[in-house]
């Protein structure tokens, strides 16, 4: 196993095959070989510096039906929200005030909320913090709409492919929506000169290894500058609600694989690995990640942005807690910057 993260370390890609054969081996000795050379490369790119993102969630409607996701339409318990211009242009105000220089954006395909006036608000952002980069996650749009939201001055887009095996994406969603629309939309954003962040969900229901190995090698072929993946954590009031979460282990050794895989890319330390674990969040940094994405959303609303169970959206992972996000990395030797973070080809 160590020849085949030695060889993906210098050539920074595998075939399916491989990836395969490197999943089917892991183990604890093999995932330690990995972080390390992992964290390795991370320094040597970005030093101990963690980007540090502002989350803003600005609506939970969804007009989607996922069966792993706590907002899908069809969930009559959800307590619904959205947020208007004002109260996100004042988690704006409050965030730069706190040191971030990146918003992102993020919601349910809210019908509700409509592209002008998305347009709108980026524009505004942009005028009142032009420091500053908003990124925006907010699922699957046409090419001219995200056209429209590059022209008003949206820097990055978040979209998670979630599994990029088209059968598997089919038995995680409904017959409304395709895989194959799902990718378009990521090679539309790239074309469009987003900088483009995608993931998937480790341990979902019916995940098999090649799922993941496809899922690595869709990644390596894409080229997104941003990538996000978690473990998936079961919702209470969903299809999936009686399915086991998905293995922290595996979710930071899958970390680990796509720095080596990617060694430029801005890979958060998602909530996820948080709410599994406590200090998940900072055993993900050891393996390679190198973004923290504390939450701007007003405290009220927090809790209704239920994507599974028991998801972390206080403490460490509030945005007003800097201080005690700062003295936790401390204690791993890491520290957060307050600049944009840009991804950069090195």
């Amino acid at each position: 196993m160590k020849k085949l993260i030695d060889k993906l370390a210098l050539l920074h890609g595998l075939t399916k095959e491989e990836w395969c054969l490197l999943l089917a081996g892991f183990d604890c000795e093999t995932a330690e070989y990995a972080a390390n050379l992992a964290r390795e490369t991370a320094q040597a790119r970005f030093g101990k510096n963690i980007y540090i993102r502002g989350l803003i969630e600005f609506t939970n409607i969804c007009k989607n039906d996922c069966y792993y996701c706590g907002l899908r339409c069809s969930n009559s318990l959800c307590n619904r929200y959205r947020l208007t211009p004002e109260e996100i242009l004042a988690c704006c105000k409050n965030g730069y005030n706190l040191g971030f220089r990146t918003f992102v954006l993020q919601g349910g395909e809210d019908p509700g909320f409509s592209d002008s006036e998305l347009c709108k608000l980026v524009e505004t952002i942009k005028q009142q913090y032009p420091d500053c980069a908003v990124t925006l996650s907010v699922g699957e749009r046409s090419r001219s709409e995200y056209e429209a939201f590059k022209k008003a001055g949206a820097d990055r887009y978040l979209l998670r492919h979630e599994t990029a095996d088209d059968a598997h994406y089919r038995l995680l969603h409904p017959e409304s929506l395709s895989p194959t629309v799902r990718k378009q939309c990521l090679y539309d954003l790239k074309e469009l000169g987003f900088q483009v962040g995608t993931g998937f969900l480790v341990g979902s229901p019916f995940q098999k290894t090649e799922h993941i190995a496809s899922d690595l090698l869709f990644i390596q072929k894409l080229q997104p500058q941003m990538i996000g993946i978690g473990p998936f954590i079961p919702h209470k009031d969903t299809p999936f609600k009686d399915y086991p979460a998905g293995s922290l282990e595996l979710t930071l050794f899958l970390i680990s694989l796509l720095r080596l895989s990617q060694p430029d890319a801005l890979i958060p330390a998602t909530t996820a690995v948080g709410t599994l674990q406590e200090g998940g969040r900072e055993r993900a940094i050891l393996c390679g990640a190198n973004v923290v994405m504390p939450n701007l959303s007003p405290g009220d609303h927090r809790k209704d942005y239920t994507l599974y169970n028991n998801k972390l959206s206080d403490g460490a992972e509030a945005a007003e807690a800097r201080e005690a996000l700062d003295a936790r990395l401390a204690k791993i030797g890491y520290k957060t910057v307050t600049h944009r973070g840009d991804f950069q080809k090195h």
